[in-house]
């Protein structure tokens, strides 16, 4: 008796120094600088999480009132990598990098995903684009464009309320290369809903919530997210905290 009294705080320490150390450090992030752009290496997404998919399914609804804050890089992290990130790497060059948690006509992957970031703690506000092989963002403007997406897209103030959005825009030319007409009209479509719709139940997972906006004047968003001329935008989704 007298062993086990002094055994069990021994293993009792030892099982909470493992789980210190296999603990993730689910909001680290690295700043770096490539080509003379600011680069952040986001946290290992999650494969594994706390809520049923059909419990995700039942309570997934669009949510369009978010508190200011709230929001982490690992949030980010995850929301990225719901949206189209790499599940098998893979060396072919027409995936690009590997299979994504989101299907495409014939892996073709058409979309490119950007964060607009305005109030996640450690990472400056600005627009970046998604790497999927990488898991990093990219900033491809500087400044906090919230304001002005919001009056690009109707006036829909949940774009300047929310933290982060995840912004979809297409290159069509990856998927009518190889479908023509028919990519263009049907594929991207649907490949865009497949992506949004993991946006909206990984938002919904982490408790967090979402809206799809489709409504904006196309040339004014192009302009304010500073899109390539063979990038077409799709969708803005504004992420954060559901008041």
């Amino acid at each position: 008796m007298k062993y086990l009294k002094l055994l069990v705080p021994a293993l009792f320490l030892l099982t909470a120094a493992n789980a210190q150390e296999q603990k993730p450090q689910t909001d680290k992030i690295m700043k770096s600088t490539e080509e003379g752009k600011t680069v952040y290496h986001l946290p290992a997404p999650s494969i594994k999480g706390t809520i049923s998919l059909e419990e995700t399914l039942n309570s997934r609804r669009s949510r369009r009132n978010f508190h200011p804050d709230g929001v982490t890089p690992a949030h980010l992290s995850q929301i990225l990598w719901a949206a189209y990130g790499i599940t098998r790497p893979m060396d072919a060059p027409t995936v690009r990098g590997g299979l994504r948690t989101a299907p495409s006509a014939g892996a073709r992957y058409p979309l490119e995903i950007y964060a607009v970031v305005g109030n996640v703690p450690g990472i400056d506000p600005g627009v970046y684009r998604y790497d999927p092989k990488a898991h990093k963002i990219t900033m491809t403007n500087p400044a906090d464009v919230r304001k002005e997406l919001t009056a690009a897209a109707l006036n829909q103030k949940m774009i300047n309320d929310a933290p982060f959005s995840v912004f979809f825009s297409a290159i069509y030319e990856r998927i009518t290369e190889r479908y023509g007409d028919r990519g263009r009209d049907r594929y991207v479509c649907m490949d865009l809903g497949h992506s949004a719709q993991n946006v909206y139940l990984q938002a919904e997972a982490l408790g967090l919530g979402t809206c799809a906006i489709g409504a904006f004047t196309d040339s004014k968003v192009t302009e304010v997210m500073q899109l390539p001329e063979n990038e077409v935008p799709l969708y803005i989704m504004p992420i954060g905290r559901s008041k």
